[in-house]
């Protein structure tokens, strides 16, 4: 089991096992829910990566903002041009030592606490923590980003989601928005296919139809909605 295999790789004659096991490790899976993410937060706790829930999102944003203050200030002009209104987000450690977060909307000189903003905009800036990591992971999956999100912000989270895999990491994007997929290459996508209990994977770039198609101007989005993803009906 996992005790096993930990032990494993701590032998340092298992070179090739203990490099896949720090590899596996580095893995990230992220379920953000925005539930875990509101509110205050302890300061003392893992800071340097979002957690699988985003519940340490406090403690990653102010990590980036005393560590890292250039790409916090990236964060935060990726979030103005995306959250209209929102001009600042800044980490607070409050009096009885708890981290929470403040949101500066410019039509207001008082910032607001993050369980006055909506869910959509807890959503995008622990997105862009995640997604401007400076030590990204050599794998990163992400389920549906679409959810909370207006469709108009996908084609942005694609573009997000593809500078992060350029920076080294590997990006699985599991989705049912034909906005985000429109945002996407014919290399980058790919569909499940279950038959007999069995999950087959099918690339869009073996699919000469659509193919063809991506080359005279379409858009997967589009394709997948009209059928053309044999097996993955959008019905």
């Amino acid at each position: 089991g996992q005790l096993s295999w930990t032990g494993v790789g701590q032998f340092e004659r298992f070179k090739a096992a203990n490099a896949l096991r720090q590899l596996i490790e580095s893995w990230h899976v992220s379920d953000f829910h925005i539930s875990s993410a509101r509110g205050r937060k302890e300061a003392v706790g893992e800071s340097e990566h979002l957690s699988t829930t985003g519940e340490n999102l406090p403690r990653v944003s102010n990590y980036l903002f005393e560590q890292h203050p250039s790409v916090f200030r990236q964060i935060l002009d990726a979030m103005a041009k995306r959250v209209p209104g929102i001009v600042s987000v800044e980490p607070r450690l409050m009096d009885d030592g708890y981290l929470t977060l403040r949101f500066k909307d410019g039509s207001f000189k008082t910032p607001f606490l993050d369980r006055y903003v909506s869910d959509g905009t807890i959503k995008m800036f622990a997105y862009l923590v995640l997604l401007y990591d400076p030590r990204p992971h050599p794998l990163l999956c992400v389920e549906e980003p679409e959810n909370q999100l207006y469709p108009r912000l996908m084609a942005d989270m694609a573009e997000e989601f593809r500078l992060y895999a350029q920076r080294g990491g590997q990006v699985w994007v599991s989705t049912h928005s034909p906005e985000f997929l429109n945002a996407l290459e014919v290399e980058e996508v790919c569909w499940l296919v279950k038959k007999e209990g069995v999950a087959e994977v099918r690339r869009a770039v073996d699919d000469e139809q659509i193919v063809d198609y991506m080359a005279a101007g379409d858009k997967m989005g589009f394709l997948w909605k009209q059928g053309f993803f044999e097996g993955a009906d959008p019905l």
